[in-house]
């Protein structure tokens, strides 16, 4: 009898240290995957016999039982965390719970252009297919309501660049990362202002680098371009300046300024008011808000188009007139 329980024992302690180097050999080896890259999602408040299952489901060939026993042996299983990940093929056991427990989310990109207006921003917000659209069909003022952002009007304060978030991120979540870049430009740019500008507050230098930026054709003439609206604002010229009257327009513009577009009077008609527009016109880039920050050194006060990108610079009307007739070849219609 005594012979018998030592060989159950034995084998027993054969069956466990099997077991183990199954384990061991099973959490190091590569995972089968139905495709790949295998993008799945743990929900939120998920137990870890739940998140495995989630895992299995999406398409990691795996046995449930065995994933289970490797990860309460390696890691506290209230460590995963919710989230979309992506896994790769060559990935183990113990390369899928370090990313469930680092959160290493797998991740998407959406970029916002310079010179972009705030309802492009979020058509693209709205196109993206990794991005949870909380503000969907929501009017421009609710949106900002729901960043809690202590501002009238969304125009220019969301920053130009590219954004990285894990799948599944709100568009609230990026719209907030792209203000608090705005305003960290922003305030670096105002800091390091060239003296005597006529501009009274960050703001007004916001509205003006947007025009700058929707101006500019080749990067180069933005001090230069920025020189001529700052020229204008000290002389009490008005601005002149076609973009401004287009964003006025709204979505009434079909592509062509005409001349009964520059009479048509609206608040962002350069053209018929004097100074500034009320808000900015697009989102300025980090290059815009430094040219109109610290413009170039230049007594011209007008510039056209040379219909290659680049615009051609004049200090008198008769100069630019003449400019006007060598690139444009008479008047709008």
């Amino acid at each position: 009898m005594l012979k018998l329980i030592k060989y159950l024992i034995l084998l027993a302690i054969l069956a466990v240290l099997g077991a183990g180097a199954w384990l061991y050999q099973f959490a190091r080896a590569p995972l089968r995957l139905s495709a790949e890259p295998l993008e799945f999602t743990v929900a939120p408040g998920s137990s870890l016999r739940a998140a495995t299952r989630q895992i299995v489901r999406a398409g990691v060939d795996m046995p449930e039982w065995a994933f289970e026993t490797v990860a309460r042996a390696t890691v506290k299983p209230t460590d995963i965390k919710a989230g979309t990940y992506e896994l790769r093929a060559g990935a183990t056991p113990l390369d899928l719970l370090g990313k469930l427990t680092r959160g290493e989310f797998a991740l998407s990109d959406v970029k916002f252009i310079e010179g972009w207006t705030f309802r492009q921003v979020r058509a693209a917000l709205d196109a993206h297919p990794r991005i949870r659209h909380d503000t969907a069909g929501l009017p421009d003022a609710d949106v900002l309501r729901r960043l809690e952002l202590p501002i009238t009007h969304p125009e220019g304060w969301f920053f130009p660049d590219t954004y990285v978030f894990p799948r599944g991120a709100s568009d609230l979540e990026i719209l907030r990362s792209a203000h608090r870049a705005m305003e960290k430009r922003l305030a670096a740019a105002w800091a390091e202002r060239q003296p005597g500008i006529p501009l009274a507050s960050p703001y007004e230098a916001l509205i003006l680098a947007s025009i700058v930026e929707k101006e500019t054709g080749r990067p180069q003439d933005r001090p230069l371009i920025a020189a001529v609206l700052h020229n204008r604002l000290r002389s009490g010229m008005r601005l002149q300046a076609d973009p401004t009257v287009i964003y006025g327009l709204g979505p009434a513009f079909d592509g062509n300024i005409r001349k009964r577009d520059l009479l048509a009077d609206t608040p962002y008609n350069t053209y018929t008011r004097d100074g500034l527009p009320p808000t900015p016109i697009a989102m300025p880039g980090r290059a815009a808000l430094e040219a109109t920050l610290r413009p170039a050194e230049s007594p011209a006060l007008y510039f056209v188009a040379r219909g290659d990108g680049s615009s051609e610079f004049s200090r008198t009307l008769e100069e630019h007139n003449r400019a006007v007739t060598r690139y444009q070849r008479g008047d709008r219609p």
